[in-house]
């Protein structure tokens, strides 16, 4: 593998990205194939030098995640390699749902229409460009499904080879639809965690493959600023003033933050508070129950819950967290699997939009906040479903009342019509 730091455009080949800096100490290193400090063995996150931007550059741009090309570590060109083209999802104005929940003014950020379905597109998208640059010949990951998705179709469209590891025990539609793509598929006993070990290992182990969320993570979790870019962008260039984020590793509520104050510093939008709240699933809430606590550092946890793309029991960006959502003055909460199911199928009853069970776990978050008193329901609010419900089907299996079948009768059909009325 040829390391990035002997080449010499290596400026050009990240664009505006100058270096990896550690989120404990703040030691930078050369962009390269480089995840944790060298110095403290911390997070290491991408930091740039971010050029002028208009909002005229921007919309200009294409319609997908590259029209913010300048502000992610990703050659200039990027565009017009094969890529999946994630990103500009829509952001649904959820007047019915606002009404059931006695608020005012209320938006789903919907990503049910990436590629694979899920936002996971969009981290994987700019983790591909990374491996590229970096010389990786296969493009892995450890996944609780969706990133197991967006991995297969990524590296299928790219022209390389995939490997994925998944829990033996996650959504068969999920392991369907990373299977078709061709790529290696792997059922690991166990949990995510378990998954994620094995995973740390043979990245050790294999240097000419790139984990996306292990040793590209730095450039992968920037893919999640897209989020904060677009919500803001459809907004009308302003942000709302709370927005609530299911919380699995921790990273894409950290980087939409990071997205709103990159938006602000370039003066695209003005400024303004924004409270940021997390969402987890109560059979996985380390991070909640270290907010509950006023910790500082999150406990790891043995996932039990339905909501298994969130059932990561030691999320990785789970302290940077609890950092956003205290300075944000948000919070972090967790609600149980009967009222992610019921929240699944309130959000499908007023907005028509069917969301997987990590979308039932924010509007569960958000109505149980509602009811403590710690949101404001005349303050406008996102919430972000992150992928589709025709992937946890089985979640909502049960809650789900399916009729007996009929004759072809009128009369049959309307002695079952009035039963139902």
């Amino acid at each position: 593998m040829t390391s990035l730091a002997t080449r010499p455009d290596v400026s050009e080949r990240f664009g505006n990205a100058r270096a990896l800096t550690c989120r404990e100490c703040g030691a930078s290193f050369d962009l390269g194939a480089l995840h944790a400090c060298l110095e403290c063995f911390g997070p290491l996150e991408v930091s740039y030098d971010l050029p002028p931007v208009t909002r005229r550059m921007i919309t200009d741009g294409p319609q997908n995640i590259w029209r913010y090309a300048s502000l992610l570590p990703v050659p200039p060109d990027i565009a017009d390699r094969p890529n999946t083209e994630p990103g500009r999802t829509r952001l649904v104005r959820a007047d019915r749902l606002a009404k059931a929940l006695g608020m005012r003014q209320l938006w789903v950020k919907d990503e049910r229409s990436n590629p694979t379905h899920s936002f996971k597109d969009r981290v994987v998208a700019v983790a591909l460009a990374a491996a590229v640059e970096m010389g990786y010949q296969v493009l892995a990951c450890p996944s609780t499904g969706n990133l197991a998705n967006a991995v297969a179709a990524a590296a299928a469209k790219a022209g390389i080879e995939s490997v994925v590891l998944v829990p033996a025990n996650l959504e068969p539609e999920k392991i369907l639809a990373s299977a078709v793509y061709g790529g290696l598929l792997v059922k690991v006993e166990g949990g995510y965690d378990d998954v994620n070990r094995l995973a740390s290992e043979l990245a050790e182990e294999r240097d000419d493959w790139a984990f996306v969320n292990v040793n590209v993570r730095p450039y992968y979790a920037e893919g999640s600023k897209t989020i904060g870019y677009e919500i803001a962008e459809d907004l009308g260039w302003r942000l709302p003033r709370q927005i609530v984020v299911p919380v699995a590793s921790g990273a894409q509520l950290v980087k939409i933050d990071k997205a709103f104050s990159e938006f602000v510093s370039l003066g695209l939008v003005p400024e303004a508070d924004v409270r940021v709240y997390g969402a987890q699933a109560s059979g996985c809430a380390p991070v909640s129950a270290a907010y509950a606590a006023g910790h500082d550092v999150v406990q790891p946890v043995r996932p039990d819950t339905i909501a298994k793309s969130l059932a990561i029991g030691n999320p990785a960006d789970g302290p940077y967290v609890l950092d956003v959502v205290r300075r944000t003055g948000g919070t972090v909460a967790d609600a149980p699997d009967e009222e992610i199911v019921d929240s699944i199928r309130l959000l499908a009853a007023t907005e028509g939009i069917f969301g997987e069970t990590a979308a039932g776990v924010t509007l569960a978050v958000l109505r149980r906040l509602l009811a403590a008193g710690q949101i404001d329901p005349d303050e406008e609010t996102v919430i972000i479903n992150s992928g589709d419900g025709l992937k946890t089907l089985n979640a909502v299996s049960g809650a789900v009342s399916l009729p007996e079948p009929i004759r072809p009768s009128l009369a049959e059909f309307t002695r079952l019509y009035e039963a139902r009325t």
